[in-house]
């Protein structure tokens, strides 16, 4: 009876084998997915401590108060300099008239018809006059006047536009003002245009010296 059993439901035992053979796979996946976490860890994100958020606050608090400050003291800064300076532009271009007063007497110095004549002496003083009141105000404002003579060249406040050769001299030594410069205050307004000293080359020094003898003889 059991093997007429067993032979009328073939169905069960092949049901039984198809469920062994699908659970193998499945626990083979488990064990797999077992050996990639081990390898694999993922990493913890840790989230910061209370401290230490108080002190990244604390960091970007301080970093903006320095900012703040910074812009502070360069708004102060414009400020003073719009102050001071402010009138920068129109003192370069008030120093036309000194220019002009300077080039006026020169052309009246050269004139043979004006020469030695008290026409021209009451003009150049007058012409003296207007440029003492000029500098006279200037200076009121902290406008002054660069000095030049006799002075060692400072490329801060003067622009050689020649060499002179001179021995008596040190080279460098500024010997002519072509035009007189100006500070406004402790920043340069214009500078002076002047002419330096150089030595005497040794052509010219033989020169010299063979004119020299040639008179001598």
């Amino acid at each position: 009876m059991e093997k007429e059993k067993n032979q009328n439901n073939p169905s069960t035992d092949q049901n039984q084998d198809t469920v062994k053979e699908t659970s193998k796979p499945e626990e083979n996946l488990a064990e797999e997915n077992k050996q990639e976490t081990k390898q694999d860890p993922k990493e913890e994100i840790k989230e910061p401590t209370p401290e230490e958020k108080i002190a990244e606050l604390e960091d970007k608090v301080a970093r903006t108060f320095a900012e703040m400050e910074n812009q502070r003291r360069r708004f102060e800064k414009e400020k003073e300099d719009a102050f001071e300076y402010g009138g920068y532009s129109f003192a370069r271009e008030a120093l036309n008239l000194i220019d002009n007063l300077e080039r006026s007497k020169h052309v009246l110095l050269c004139d043979d018809k004006l020469k030695e004549t008290e026409a021209l002496k009451k003009i150049l003083e007058h012409l003296d006059i207007i440029k003492k009141d000029l500098i006279s105000i200037f200076e009121k404002n902290n406008i002054k006047p660069i000095d030049s003579i006799n002075k060692k060249l400072d490329p801060n406040f003067h622009q050689a536009m020649m060499e002179i050769e001179d021995d008596t001299k040190e080279p460098g030594t500024i010997i002519q003002e072509i035009q007189k410069g100006f500070t406004i205050k402790n920043r340069l307004l214009r500078p002076s245009l002047v002419g330096v000293s150089k030595k005497v080359t040794k052509k010219e020094e033989k020169t010299v010296e063979n004119h020299e003898n040639s008179e001598n003889k």
